[in-house]
């Protein structure tokens, strides 16, 4: 049975296009809190998306976007605060380009069972849903050229014996995670909206930054991964640094602390859409 042309112009789909921005939460913030980020490290994202209205309520959305997390002990550690001299004179950082592809449900708060053109003004949303995301962590070498960490092992996961040392296999750069969150969309004219939206990623790596663990054995890791598993002496090197005989000895030993074991981390998107409506067909079906 054909739907009626009145329930076929309720039905509609709607494309988008996203500016937002990207923020990440795991070894390299200012804070150990679950809200803590550095605003500084904040980098752009961009996106677009399918989006069909399914009922009054309730919609489904795909959704392709790229962009950037980054962080920085130096940049985001006060070394004038005990709790964080630690970060700051561990001295890693990293960038990763993140290519996430999403499927969300959007459940609008407000509901509307009127066709796009009589759709309310303001229109408050929440969305839940799963995504697959590809990462890839780099360091940036001396000469400014920047490593992809995963294909080094920085925490002795590409180790000869590896399992018999007890270090972790290498993680995947592929992984999935459960977006949600809230937004809002404003009806600009008859088929544009303009809308605003922040969303929370949770994942199941404690390896977006390439820190989650212990340090690794320096003799089981290649002269390169020694350079980015353990950066600790540029930061004792500094001129004046009083802390270096505290904290020289701590770090870079095998065993001893580097990430925070195995604590999932996190990323934020968030930002603004813009939304064109494709007028659904409305013909009545011709019989002969």
């Amino acid at each position: 049975m054909m739907p009626s042309v009145a329930r076929q112009s309720k039905l509609y789909n709607t494309v988008s296009v996203h500016l937002n921005a990207m923020n990440y939460f795991g070894d390299l913030v200012p804070k150990t809190a679950f809200t803590s980020f550095r605003f500084g490290a904040t980098r752009p994202n961009l996106g677009v998306s399918l989006m069909h209205r399914f009922a009054p309520r309730i919609s489904g959305r795909a959704a392709l976007s790229y962009g950037r997390l980054t962080g920085d002990d130096q940049k985001s550690a006060d070394k004038e605060d005990n709790e964080a001299i630690y970060r700051y004179n561990r001295n890693l950082s990293f960038r990763s380009d993140v290519v996430e592809l999403s499927t969300v449900a959007v459940i609008d708060l407000i509901e509307n069972r009127g066709t796009y053109l009589k759709r309310r003004d303001f229109s408050p949303y929440i969305f839940l849903g799963v995504a697959g995301f590809y990462h890839n962590p780099k360091g940036e070498a001396a000469n400014g050229d920047w490593v992809a960490l995963q294909e080094l092992g920085t925490e002795g996961q590409k180790a000869q014996d590896r399992a018999a040392k007890g270090y972790e296999k290498p993680y995947s750069r592929v992984q999935i995670s459960i977006p949600f969150g809230l937004g809002v969309n404003y009806k600009l004219s008859r088929q544009f909206n303009i809308g605003y939206e922040i969303g929370w990623r949770k994942t199941f790596t404690d390896y977006l930054d390439d820190v989650s663990g212990n340090y690794a054995d320096p003799a089981d890791l290649s002269p390169q991964a020694k350079i980015f598993a353990d950066r600790s002496d540029q930061s004792f090197n500094e001129p004046g640094n009083p802390n270096f005989t505290k904290f020289s000895g701590s770090y870079g030993l095998k065993g001893s602390q580097r990430g925070t074991n195995n604590e999932d981390d996190w990323y934020i998107v968030s930002g603004f859409h813009l939304s064109y409506i494709l007028i659904p067909d409305t013909k009545s079906p011709k019989f002969r």
